[in-house]
């Protein structure tokens, strides 16, 4: 009986991504380190010069030792690891790959969808869950035709050993191979089709962000233009008032003159009048 393949994230799963993120440095420093570190005590509560010169000889070696073996335990663990999340990842994409389980498949994203998403889910959560439902969408239209692609070729293998069968009818098996390998050519070109259209959707998603951000900003220099042009400057405003009293200052005592030489000669005006 088969056993149902599930697509689901389930808590083992989570728990065992989290064992392997830190199982192979633990594994390595104490497969290396501990028994150094024995030798190393002993060497430091001899009592002798021979026995602490064999403690520390005997540190030394097993720190080598030690060493080698963690270092090889490291990279078994390492590629036990990185197996074990291409099977987990094959298995999350058995039923199509959802937004929730994206972030599970970041291996699989470009440099610069990484960066565009990084910087969406900062700026504008809303366009980055849009762009995190085209991308879950782009990586099961991609992991189609690569399995489409995969199938073909199988298939392709399988009829030419067909053809070299002899002495048999094989006209039936060929035609079902035949009609194998076009299903799978027709799947592949379906799902080139959805790449193409998803590809396309993740740039309207970038223009439309690049577009909203860059309006933003130009909106914001333009309310603080109009808010300059509208407030006169305090500085040049203090300095036209300086200006007006400065020369209203200088320009007090030539009023004053003047007065007092219209009155001067008001004056002689009265006093000649007087004397004729």
């Amino acid at each position: 009986m088969l056993q149902k393949i599930s697509g689901k994230l389930e808590s083992a799963d989570e728990r065992m991504t989290r064992l392997l993120n830190w199982a192979p440095w633990l594994s390595f420093f104490m497969i290396s380190l501990p028994i150094p570190i024995v030798f190393l005590i002993f060497f430091l509560a001899a009592g002798t010069t021979e026995t602490a010169a064999i403690f520390l000889l005997l540190s030394f070696v097993s720190l080598g030792l030690g060493l080698v073996v963690g270092l090889l335990v490291l990279f078994m663990l390492l590629f036990y690891r990185r197996r074990w999340h291409s099977r987990f990842r094959d298995r999350l994409a058995a039923d199509g790959i959802t937004a929730a389980e994206v972030p599970w498949f970041v291996s699989e994203l470009s440099s610069e969808e990484r960066k565009i998403w990084h910087e969406l889910k900062q700026k504008n959560p809303l366009l980055a869950d849009a762009y995190c439902e085209t991308l879950a969408a782009r990586l099961t239209a991609t992991r189609i035709i690569a399995r489409a692609r995969g199938e073909t070729l199988r298939v392709e293998r399988q009829i030419n050993r067909t053809r070299n069968i002899r002495g048999v009818d094989t006209t039936t098996l060929l035609t079902d191979l035949l009609s194998d390998r076009q299903r799978s050519e027709e799947l592949r070109k379906e799902a080139t089709i959805r790449l193409s259209e998803t590809r396309a959707r993740l740039q309207s998603i970038e223009a439309a962000a690049n577009r909203s951000l860059t309006q933003t900003e130009t909106d914001l220099m333009l309310r603080r233009l109009a808010a300059s042009q509208e407030h006169f400057p305090l500085a040049l405003e203090m300095a036209s008032l300086e200006e007006a009293a400065r020369r209203e200052i200088e320009e007090r005592p030539l009023i004053e003159g003047a007065q007092d030489d219209l009155h001067n000669l008001s004056v002689d005006a009265v006093q000649k009048g007087e004397d004729h």
